[in-house]
């Protein structure tokens, strides 16, 4: 039997356990799963631990501290200088499989990432999605709170630096249109502050696509507003499922088909009913 798992701190009621055991079913792979809580000043001293297991997941406190305990980065996960997944094969290596999870649940979704696009948020997540979108062409605003412009500042330099594209940094209070796409890449309307939205309807329901990198709730009033205009949207869980996807991929050499992450996400839905 093949060990895997996911270490962070605290993971709390973390859905990866449900998600990889769902896909080892589907690939017909021999896996156990398991959670692994570390503290970050432990980090160092447990990651021979977790080089005892054929590959890990990482999640938050350690995606950027982890890597100088790694032998080899791949391309994308030194570009975002932050690490979701890693191969343990004699050598550790670490991959950024966040990257693959969002592009191909906008393309489950029928959402093309071109044009104008609007990202809220500039931190953890909203890094990987700038950068994304960037990569894809997209002509990119960062929206975001009058406190962290500095942050979305360097965001833009870094952009700036390492594909020599610009973005524009505005103050989420100043969005005044419609966009191709909006990404929330923000906790906002995440459970349990479920009244609360990103932006004003109106200005949600000009434009064409929405992407959340929420899925608790299942419907953040975001997608609400996107489904009664009837935009195309997604929300996070298609992304946490395809960047799991993407993990087994790269520790088991396997291959899923939309059908197949499909049927993963509505077990996932279920159990997170349950929570």
């Amino acid at each position: 039997m093949k060990l895997f798992g996911l270490t962070g701190f605290p993971l709390g009621h973390s859905m990866s356990p449900v998600i990889h055991r769902e896909l080892f079913k589907i690939a017909n792979i021999d896996g156990e799963y398991n959670l692994y809580e570390i503290s970050p000043e432990n980090l160092n001293n447990a990651f021979s631990e977790l080089k005892n297991l054929s590959g890990f997941n990482v999640t938050i406190p350690h995606k950027i501290s982890v890597i100088q305990n790694l032998d080899e980065l791949d391309e994308k996960a030194a570009l975002f200088g932050a690490v979701n997944t890693v191969l343990v094969n004699g050598k550790t290596k670490g991959f950024n499989t966040d990257c693959d999870g969002f592009i191909r649940a906008v393309k489950m979704a029928g959402i093309t990432l071109e044009g104008d696009v609007l990202l809220c948020g500039s931190g953890g997540v909203s890094r990987m999605f700038a950068f994304e979108c960037v990569l894809a062409g997209c002509s990119l605003t960062v929206a975001v709170r009058e406190a962290d412009i500095p942050a979305a500042n360097i965001l833009q330099a870094e952009i700036k630096e390492k594909l020599g594209k610009n973005i524009e940094v505005i103050n989420i209070k100043d969005v005044a249109k419609g966009y191709h796409l909006i990404i929330n890449g923000t906790p906002v309307g995440m459970f349990p502050n479920t009244d609360a939205c990103i932006l004003p309807k109106n200005i949600i329901q000009k434009s064409n696509a929405v992407f959340d990198a929420i899925y608790n709730p299942e419907e953040t009033l975001l997608i609400k507003y996107a489904k009664e205009a009837g935009l195309k949207y997604s929300n996070g869980l298609s992304m946490l499922v395809w960047q799991a996807a993407v993990a087994e991929e790269i520790w088991n050499g396997v291959a899923f088909s939309e059908d197949d992450i499909k049927k993963v996400i509505q077990i996932t839905k279920e159990e997170l009913k349950k929570q």
